[in-house]
């Protein structure tokens, strides 16, 4: 089961929903918002291995890592700052960055086929890259303060 409630699913559902200026979500469950992040097994086989990413995905990508951010930002106080490049193919890398202190850093490659088997698994990797910045800025607090 997914939990919701945790941080990172609070800022992820907060962030989606940030995007609807005009109020057409505003009756949406959470889950259903969050179902552009599952992709099963069988729908991942379907999509060719060598492919270019939408702007949808990019956006999809781009609100997991800014959840992310903000999830250590609640737990430590810190501003945390996510940057993503990608180019056209889909391949690039990701930093969240704390003051001076990275606290993640990811290869991406095959982004059109970004996605989580289900929602436990979309949050366990959210909270799974949460609690890793937060050990590493605890591990570093000068570089995360400067």
């Amino acid at each position: 089961m997914s939990d919701l409630n945790s941080p990172f699913m609070r800022m992820l559902i907060t962030r989606i929903r940030a995007e609807d200026s005009f109020g057409a979500w505003e009756n949406k469950q959470d889950a259903a918002l969050l179902s552009e992040y599952i992709v099963t097994k069988e729908e991942r086989r379907a999509i060719p291995i060598i492919g270019d990413p939408d702007p949808e995905i990019i956006d999809r990508i781009d609100y997991f890592y800014q959840a992310v951010a903000l999830a250590i930002e609640e737990k430590s106080g810190q501003m945390a700052v996510p940057i993503l490049k990608l180019n056209h193919e889909g391949f690039g890398r990701l930093f969240v960055i704390v003051g001076r202190l990275v606290v993640l850093a990811k290869s991406m490659r095959d982004v059109h086929r970004f996605g989580f088997e289900d929602m436990a698994a979309l949050n366990q990797e959210g909270c799974r890259a949460v609690d890793n910045a937060i050990k590493i800025i605890k591990q570093f607090p000068d570089a995360a303060a400067a």
